[in-house]
C-alpha cells in the first residue's frame, strides 16, 4: 500500500498588512510574521523571518519621508518557500555598506544574504518593495 503524507495547502492569497513607518512597526511586523507562519503551519525557522522581517521593516522607515508614511508588509507562502516582503515609498535600490566593528547599522544585506533562500527587491507603482524568502 501506497501512503501519501497530507499536503498543506498553498496559500492562494497572500497576507497583507500597511503600517504606519514608525517606531513601533518593525515590532508589529515581527509579530505578525510570527502569527502567521504558526497559523498557517509554515516549516520555517520563526525566529529568523521574525529578524529579517525587522531588518527589511527598519530599512523601509529610514527611507520614509514622514512616520505618517504607510509600508505594506505582505507574506506569502508557495512552492515550499516563505516570502516576506515590504514595500516603501523610496525608489532606491538597497545598497552595501561597508559596516565598522562597532556601527550600529549597515548589516542588514548581510543578514539577508547569510540567513535567507534569497532575497531581492523590485521597482513597484508607488516605490519599491523588499523581499526575502526562506525554505525549510
Amino acid at each position: 500500500m501506497t501512503m501519501m503524507a497530507p499536503v498543506r495547502a498553498m496559500v492562494e492569497r497572500p497576507y497583507r498588512i500597511s503600517l504606519l513607518a514608525g517606531p513601533a512597526a518593525a515590532a508589529q511586523a515581527r509579530r505578525h510574521v510570527a502569527a502567521i507562519i504558526q497559523a498557517w503551519g509554515v516549516p520555517v525557522e520563526e525566529y529568523t523571518a521574525a529578524l529579517l522581517t525587522s531588518e527589511l521593516v527598519t530599512n523601509a522607515i529610514r527611507h520614509a519621508s514622514d512616520e505618517h508614511e504607510a509600508i505594506e508588509l505582505v507574506v506569502s507562502w508557495a512552492a515550499g518557500l516563505l516570502r516576506v516582503e515590504v514595500h516603501d515609498g523610496s525608489r532606491s535600490a538597497p545598497a552595501r555598506v561597508h559596516a565598522l566593528p562597532y556601527a550600529e547599522a549597515g548589516r542588514g544585506l548581510m543578514l539577508l544574504d547569510t540567513l535567507s533562500s534569497g532575497w531581492g527587491y523590485r521597482e513597484t507603482a508607488r516605490g519599491k518593495a523588499v523581499y526575502f524568502t526562506l525554505a525549510p
